[in-house]
């Protein structure tokens, strides 16, 4: 099981300085490449302090600048805010640039409050349906000579410019939840990413299972690759642990509220959550995010992550946003690197 990085620049307060925080960002993805991490992904939002990522491949193509071996994600771009051309030539350019080492994670979206500002009207499944368009367009337009005729896009015969320098393109990812968004990655090549959310490594289990019964569904297709994306903490204690969860859980809970799109927004971020706000919440506390997310010392992670490499997952994404200082994710990256990631050569 290979190990990666997914990592964003996280905003909950002005107080919050943006070149820094990219900064910060650029710190922890050279330390994922010194430390001899498989790749780093980031993703895209709009509109939103809270997660600070418009185009992951303009930062990518810098991520590729300060790094060497690491490949280099997009942890997702959202499939419904590009045409398929755009996104099949500044894919194909971003490849070039890093020199081959782009993979390229599409998804469907998740924030209603995105979509209210670059596709208004348009609804989660609209949005899959578009994914469900976009990701073979792509594919087509690499190939070249692609004329379009779909329910959302149409193009007279159009050829990728430029091509990628990987050969076919880059892998494609597809975030998945549900039975048919595996059907439809395994169908069209693709590898698979998933994110538990809650319910623990049950969660964890259902998931594999659904790719699992998606590759025995094609099985003249050969197996693509599924990586597992979870938020991680590395601790240095068992107190540290619990520190970390009370973190994790601040920031869960502001993700919770962005997702409801109900509170006040100001200057792009969201209205503050005072701690009576967080303690109030009906599912996220510190216990369970100890129970969701993979929090602990380093022999608890080694753990709770030989479970995921038995089951059969082949990378496991360290998603290290959080309400935590840059210090705190710094060193819990490191002692990933130094303590959990020797157990798995």
């Amino acid at each position: 099981m290979k190990f990666s990085l997914f990592a964003h620049m996280e905003r909950i307060s002005p107080d919050q300085d943006q070149k820094q925080l990219y900064e910060e960002f650029i710190q922890l993805c050279k330390i994922a490449d010194n430390g001899g991490m498989h790749a780093v992904w980031t993703g895209e939002h709009h509109g939103m302090n809270f997660t600070i990522a418009p185009n992951p491949l303009l930062s990518l193509v810098d991520v590729a600048r300060h790094t060497k071996h690491v490949r280099l994600g997009t942890g997702t771009v959202i499939a419904p805010f590009w045409h398929p051309v755009r996104l099949a030539g500044e894919a194909a350019m971003a490849d070039i640039i890093t020199d081959g080492r782009l993979d390229l994670g599409v998804a469907r979206g998740a924030y209603s409050f995105e979509y209210e500002r670059l596709m208004p009207g348009m609804d989660a499944w609209e949005a899959g349906q578009r994914l469900r368009e976009v990701i073979p367009a792509v594919q087509a337009l690499w190939a070249g000579d692609y004329e379009h005729k779909g329910e959302f896009t149409q193009f007279p015969k159009t050829t990728s410019a430029p091509k990628p320098l990987q050969e076919n393109g880059p892998p494609i990812w597809v975030a998945a939840r549900d039975p048919n968004s595996h059907e439809f990655a395994v169908e069209h090549g693709c590898n698979v990413q998933v994110t538990p959310l809650w319910n623990g490594d049950g969660e964890v289990e259902d998931l594999m299972s659904k790719f699992n019964d998606a590759c025995a569904k094609f099985p003249n297709i050969p197996r693509p690759k599924i990586m597992l994306l979870r938020h991680t903490y590395v601790a240095d204690s068992d107190a540290d642990a619990k520190v970390a969860a009370k973190e994790l859980n601040r920031f869960y809970c502001y993700f919770g509220a962005w997702f409801m799109n109900k509170r006040e927004i100001t200057q792009g971020l969201i209205d503050p959550l005072s701690d009576e706000d967080i303690a109030a919440h009906p599912f996220y506390t510190p216990e369970n995010m100890e129970r969701d997310l993979v929090i602990g010392t380093a022999d608890t992670v080694i753990d709770r992550l030989r479970k995921s490499e038995e089951l059969g997952f082949d990378e496991y994404s360290f998603w290290i946003d959080s309400s935590m200082t840059f210090e705190r994710k710094k060193a819990s990256l490191e002692r990933f690197i130094k303590d959990v990631m020797p157990a798995f050569q």
